[in-house]
């Protein structure tokens, strides 16, 4: 029974989460509690639990008489719609809501999340039950939340955030404290310094409603865990745009002209003139890798250090850029696909005397590698603000690498940058607590568990198509124009899109840029970035029974990789649908095919004769490449042929040449999903 009632307390909570409208209508009514409740009053703490400030809300009485073996809880107003009727028995059932409404209406001004309410009725434990009510408990009396600062912001954010919210500054947390401190509070605000790992979202207890990032990488919160905890995560990504890229400029040209070891060596009381020869900026080629808001804003000032080609307005491949560049600049977050991109093989690669400049995250550089290549002479200097340890070990051999400028992390050090990104950020978390939508969100949001359940694999399908087809483009960036349809058995009414179009768009965009896209900030993102999808629905004749048949993506006033891939129409074109809970490609341009979309796939159009399969799977097995899948869509015999390969592991350069060189091979693509 003491089960029951903790689990009672959390039903009625949701209850009323679920029809918070009916306070609208309500008139006092008396409540009866049966006599196995009256523990739970105590071990609920309920006799301490009081209501400060005015309230219209009447004010509950836990001084219980007794009626018909029951316990009277005077006075509640509760909604007309939920009394029982006159003549009132015993009724456990009701009782167990009621006692859960009760305290609903005691921690007023808290609205809890229903992912809170699942994990609460599902819980086995009175104990833990009872904890997670009197920590909300404690939201309740206070009626605002707690906003825990674990890093110094701006005054301007820190008033912000005090006109809605209770705010705790403590700085300098070890990683057990925030965990400890975490359980207390609605939102935390981090720079980069603060840790926001798994165990932080499992050490909150479910209250832990908001992360925000000062500033814009996220690569110290752990998004998969926020998600799963039902956290948003929100960043600054615009305030210290312009900041991060006077920095860039700034060590561009003190590494070009050796600045700061000039500095140290005239206040070490020598004059070096012919030892600090520098090197002109003009006429060079300047790389930006990664162009988004801060990498657009170093190649604009660059261009006025009169160069003669910037790298991000020319856009070429990531090997052209790192062989033709005489300076380097890095703009690109730390993801898995970025981590060393600089390496020992890249370094290899680069023309000799190369000036590197990184202003955006430590771990996109192999910092051993980049030693040796100083060493060896193939990168000249490396101009730094950002490292893989911060602050990195005093003996480091980079910091100490003559030919190294060092940088304490200062890209968004401006008075300016501190304080527009302290205002950024406080306006995301509050309106995140607001219950706002945030176009700042980093990860997905919340959505309801049946609708999650029955799109999961045309989620995963239309992500997976706006993928492929993005790779499809030449170029990439120049995408503009998509349409989007979707065929399905069930009127156009019953069919929401806005989150299949929510990961299309992120598809489309992922890849080829730095931004992370979700269901809050998709359509923003699409806008932001000139990108207009057009959706259309087909009825289709059958059963209801599954909520789409196919998707299909057009990607228009674009050139193809694979010129296959163009429809009669002369857009892009491809076609998805689910098989078996699996997300399969189904047609591209006019060529049908039956593809698993995972992993890797090679994409070949041919002339259709004996004996392909088996060529093609010889070259990949003679280089050890696994082959997940295959399968061929033609024309007609022997006249031209799509084989579409699923395999396991990249191709080198070197495979995929000698596949295409087979005579009957017109034309050739990998494409990773």
């Amino acid at each position: 029974m003491r089960l029951k009632i903790a689990k009672g307390i959390a039903r009625g909570l949701a209850f009323i989460h679920d029809k918070k409208h009916v306070h609208a209508n309500i008139k006092p009514t008396n409540i009866l509690l049966t006599s196995e409740m009256e523990p739970i009053i105590t071990d609920f703490g309920l006799d301490r639990l009081r209501p400060t400030g005015s309230s219209s809300a009447a004010q509950p009485d836990f001084s219980v008489g007794s009626s018909s073996g029951a316990h009277q809880l005077l006075p509640y107003q509760a909604p007309e719609s939920l009394q029982q009727p006159q003549g009132l028995q015993p009724n456990p059932k009701w009782d167990v809501y009621s006692f859960g409404i009760v305290l609903l209406e005691l921690l007023s001004g808290r609205v809890f999340s229903d992912r809170e309410m699942d994990r609460w009725w599902e819980s086995g434990s009175v104990e833990e039950d009872k904890n997670r009510v009197l920590r909300m408990a404690d939201v309740g009396i206070k009626g605002e939340p707690t906003v825990l600062v674990a890093e110094k912001l701006g005054e301007a954010g820190i008033k912000l955030l005090k006109d809605y919210a209770d705010v705790d500054c403590s700085y300098n947390l070890s990683p057990e404290e925030l965990c400890s401190k975490i359980s207390q509070c609605d939102a935390l605000i981090v720079r980069s310094g603060t840790k926001v790992s798994r165990e932080v979202f499992e050490s909150c207890g479910g209250r832990l409603r908001v992360v925000g990032r000062a500033g814009v990488g996220i690569d110290n919160v752990d998004l998969a865990a926020a998600t799963e905890y039902g956290c948003l995560v929100v960043n600054a990504p615009t305030a210290n745009t312009v900041a991060a890229a006077e920095h860039g400029i700034a060590l561009l040209a003190a590494m070009a002209r050796n600045v700061a070891q000039a500095d140290a060596s005239v206040k070490a009381g020598k004059w070096e003139r012919s030892k600090y020869v520098g090197a002109s900026l003009v006429g060079k080629t300047l790389a930006v890798m990664g162009f988004g808001k801060v990498g657009s804003e170093v190649a604009r000032r660059a261009k006025g250090l009169d160069r003669a080609r910037a790298i991000g307005v020319e856009l070429v491949s990531f090997d052209e850029a790192i062989a033709t560049a005489d300076f380097i600049s890095l703009h690109m977050p730390l993801t898995p696909a970025t981590s060393k991109v600089l390496n020992d093989e890249t370094f290899a690669k680069m023309k000799k005397g190369v000036r590197i400049v990184n202003v955006a995250r430590g771990g996109v550089i192999d910092e051993e590698a980049l030693v040796r290549a100083l060493d060896a002479g193939i990168v000249a200097q490396a101009a730094l603000d950002v490292f893989t340890d911060e602050p990195p070990p005093k003996d480091s051999k980079l910091i100490l690498h003559e030919n190294v400028t060092a940088t304490p992390h200062l890209g968004a050090s401006t008075m300016e940058a501190q304080e527009g990104v302290a205002i950024e950020i406080a306006e995301a978390v509050v309106g995140a607590l607001k219950g706002e939508l945030s176009a700042t969100a980093v990860n997905a949001p919340m959505v309801p568990a049946e609708v999650l359940t029955e799109l999961k694999p045309f989620v995963d399908l239309a992500e997976k198509l706006g993928r492929f087809a993005v790779q499809l483009v030449a170029g990439g960036s120049g995408v503009k124009t998509v349409k989007v349809t979707y065929a399905s058995a069930r009127a156009p009414d019953d069919l929401d899109t806005r989150l299949l179009r929510a990961m299309i768009t992120k598809g489309l965009i992922e890849p080829i840029s730095s931004v992370f896209v979700n269901l809050v900030n998709a359509d923003f993102t699409a806008k932001q970035r000139g990108l207009r999808i057009t959706e259309e629905r087909i009825v289709l004749d059958g059963s209801p029974e599954n909520p789409l048949e196919f998707i299909q993506v057009q990607i228009a006033n674009v050139e193809s990789r694979f010129a296959s891939a163009i429809s009669d129409s002369g857009e892009i074109k491809v076609e998805g649908c689910v098989k078996d809970g699996s997300p399969h490609l189904r047609k591209v341009g006019s060529f049908e095919v039956d593809v698993s979309l995972e992993g890797s796939i090679i994409l070949c159009r041919q002339v259709d004769q004996p004996g392909m399969i088996g060529k093609v799977g010889s070259i990949l097995g003679q280089e050890n490449v696994n082959v997940s899948f295959m399968s061929v869509g033609r024309i007609a015999p022997r006249k031209q042929a799509v084989m579409a390969i699923g395999v396991d592991d990249r191709p080198k350069k070197e495979t995929l040449k000698k596949i295409g060189d087979i005579p009957a091979v017109e034309e050739l693509v990998f494409l990773k999903l």
